[in-house]
Order: structure tokens, then sequence, then C-alpha cells
């Protein structure tokens, strides 16, 4: 049986940066042994809303930074047609270490386990607490039952505010990774629009 080394967030964290330095070492769970770094939040530290997605990917494990692949880039344009500003929200996600499998030369992206998801909950508690946001926007299926419990369905209850057991209110959405893969133009435009109507409903109550 294998034991991981867990760096637990300080007890009493005040700053974002705190946070990054304690999680550069945390093996809590095995996803630290292939990821190239731990990938933390990043952006306004006292903003009045947090997206959180899934994991990070390919780029964002190279870079260090969430949400600067194509995804990000999507989802810096559904930001922006929702009127919100991405200089003023926090991004985060649900694991901090990319799980891939190897293709060839590629790294594919594979779905985090329960285990994975659980080790790395404190650290969003954690930076939570630190930021305290007004309003969390749940990107994807796992970003959202991280948060609201495994019985949660994003295609059921996306874009509802609904009360969280932070005591945050949170609005679920797709993650935009999901609106990449979209099979042709059509179902990717209707996708992206409900995506940006449910930021819409996010802003107007951060």
């Amino acid at each position: 049986m294998r034991y991981w080394r867990v760096a637990q967030p300080p007890p009493k964290a005040r700053t974002v940066d705190e946070l990054k330095s304690s999680a550069a070492s945390c093996k809590g769970c095995d996803l630290w042994q292939n990821a190239t770094q731990t990938v933390f939040g990043d952006g306004d530290e006292h903003a009045r809303m947090m997206l959180v997605g899934e994991q990070p990917g390919d780029q964002e494990d190279l870079q260090g930074k969430p949400f600067v692949g194509p995804a990000g880039r999507l989802l810096e344009r559904g930001l922006d047609e929702a009127g919100i500003d991405r200089r003023r929200v926090y991004l985060t996600n649900a694991v901090k270490h990319f799980r891939w499998t190897r293709r060839g030369k590629r790294r594919l992206h594979e779905k985090p386990n329960v285990g994975q998801v659980r080790a790395c909950r404190p650290w969003l508690e954690a930076e939570i607490e630190v930021v305290r946001p007004g309003i969390i926007v749940l990107l994807g299926a796992t970003a959202a039952q991280s948060v609201m419990g495994p019985s949660f369905r994003v295609s059921k209850q996306h874009g509802e505010v609904l009360e969280s057991p932070f005591g945050t209110p949170v609005v679920a959405t797709v993650h935009p990774s999901s609106i990449l893969r979209a099979t042709d133009d059509e179902s990717r435009e209707a996708a992206m629009s409900s995506f940006i109507a449910d930021l819409k409903v996010a802003a107007k109550h951060a």
C-alpha cells in the first residue's frame, strides 16, 4: 500500500501566493509523478467571481497557469461576450495536476478519478477562503460534482444560482473544452450561446 505525502494548506494562509507555495510540493495523490508542476489558481485575489474547472491541460501543465490553452481562449471569448473582465476574476481547477495518457507524441487528457479530486479539495477550500468570491462558476461536471456532490448534473441545473456547501452561491455551466468538441458549427455556436448566458447569470450575482 502506498502512502502519499500531502502538503496541507497553511491553516491561516492570507494570500494565494502562500497557498501556491505550499501546493508546489503536494503529493496527495499519484498525479504529481507524471505532471510537470502543480498548476495553482491565478487571477484577481480579491475577485468577486471565481471560476473552477476540472484540471490543467497540456499547455497549462507546461506553463504553470490555468486556462492558457485552447479551452482558455474560448473561455476568454465567453467572458468578454458576457461583459466580464478576465483580469477581475480568479481562475482555478478542482485538481491541480494534469492527468494524461500518451498517444504517440501527444499527451491526451484523462478525467481525474474521485480519489484525486478528493485529495485536491482542501486546496480549493483554502482558495475560496482566501479569495472570498461573491459567486463561484463551476465549469463542467468534475468541478460541479467536486463542490455539489456526485449526483449533481450540469445538464439539468446549469445557469441556476444555487447555494453551495461553502456558503458561497454557485452557477454551474459546461467546460469550454466541451464546446470545442462539438461536431459541427451549428451545435458549437448553440453551446457557446448557452455558455455565455450562464456566465451572464453569474455576473449579475457577483
